[in-house]
């Protein structure tokens, strides 16, 4: 369970078969992903709240790495961690504690307090946890200007590039424009010199047509926790 390894999953890989990365929401489902064969996993920050009984957003910081630690202890694949903007922590004691947690990946999104961060800012506190962690963690670059949005008259799609390129040559090992349009994805990931990470969701196309688009790396966010409780909700109905 290194970084090496999640980081080897990321490359050589054909259009057709993206690394897919679904998101456990705690010790059980991650067990359950683990034994389906799936070589890593991406915790999901909303899907681990829900599972907490918070918000979206709200996760102390504390209960998180606690339940990411449950989550990378009950597998033996790579675990990858959504840490959100990382809590307020600086980047050394951030990574401190995804690696106690056993985390080898993360994610870092350039959102604070619902509002899209200056990216050169951003950028040097990609810079920060890279120097702190050398090679011990992948670092998942979110970029989220198509959910936070962008000034008027800026294109979002080239400030993604932007960010993305800044976010790069900070150390970043991947970038995730989140919920950026399909017909997006080709020139993205034509422009960005690392994997790219696109978000799965229902309606649009799958994990295979997702890395024919250009993704190296596919993830779900909390889609699988909200399928398996509206799975729940159908059984209980049932009842």
């Amino acid at each position: 369970m290194t970084a090496s390894e999640l980081r080897t999953l990321h490359h050589g890989r054909t259009p057709a078969d993206p690394l897919v990365l679904p998101g456990p929401w705690d010790a059980v489902s991650a067990r359950v992903l683990a034994d389906a064969g799936f070589p890593a996993l991406a915790t999901p920050s909303a899907g681990v709240a829900a599972s907490l009984g918070y918000a979206d957003g709200a996760t102390p910081a504390a209960e998180m790495f606690a339940a990411v630690e449950r989550i990378a202890r009950a597998v033996s694949v790579p675990v990858s961690a959504d840490i959100e903007a990382g809590y307020g922590l600086a980047p050394g004691e951030l990574v401190e504690r995804l690696l106690a947690a056993g985390a080898v990946g993360c994610n870092l999104e350039d959102t604070v307090d619902g509002v899209l961060v200056d990216a050169r800012w951003q950028a040097d506190r990609l810079a920060g946890v890279r120097a702190a962690a050398g090679d011990e963690l992948f670092v998942n670059a979110r970029v989220d200007t198509y959910v936070t949005g962008v000034p008027e008259g800026t294109d979002p799609e080239a400030e993604t590039v932007r960010r993305a390129l800044l976010y790069v040559a900070a150390g970043a090992d991947g970038v995730y424009p989140i919920a950026a349009p399909a017909e997006a994805l080709p020139r993205l990931a034509a422009a960005v010199p690392v994997p790219l990470n696109a978000l799965a969701v229902p309606g649009g196309p799958g994990p295979r047509g997702l890395g024919e688009l250009g993704a190296a790396r596919v993830t779900f966010g909390p889609g699988l926790q909200r399928r398996a409780m509206a799975a729940l909700g159908e059984f209980a109905a049932a009842l």
